[in-house]
């Protein structure tokens, strides 16, 4: 399983034609106490770096892009009545949505883990 990175703080962990996307810890920290998440349908087509869903904290409110392409099979209902996982555990069970995907050549648009931590460092 590799893991990739959006601009926009979103990671996807992909395994086969599957990627599982959630939000980064650096972008958990930056929103502080999350108090809601609103997630995507399943069946929903969405496009990279297009809206998958978004999320609220005490702060702000931001949108959820979408690392890659492809068709939302599954969601992470927890965060609906648990949204605060995604402060405890961002990387790993504040998974959001698992998309199907449909263009693994889009994987070249997103950064890997070491990238990321390079990018982070300039902010």
């Amino acid at each position: 399983m590799s893991i990739y990175f959006t601009r926009e703080h979103e990671w996807v962990k992909v395994a086969g034609n599957v990627g599982t996307v959630g939000i980064s810890p650096h972008a958990a920290h930056e929103l502080g106490d999350i108090t809601f998440v609103e997630l995507p349908k399943i069946g929903a087509v969405v496009k990279q770096f297009g809206v998958l869903g978004s999320i609220e904290s005490v702060k702000a409110a931001s949108d959820i892009f979408s690392p890659l392409s492809g068709t939302v099979i599954t969601v992470n209902d927890a965060l609906e009545t648990a949204p605060e996982v995604v402060n405890e555990s961002p990387e790993d069970s504040a998974w959001m949505a698992q998309i199907e995907i449909t263009d693994a050549a889009e994987l070249n648009n997103l950064m890997t883990q070491d990238q990321y931590n390079d990018y982070l460092k300039t902010l």
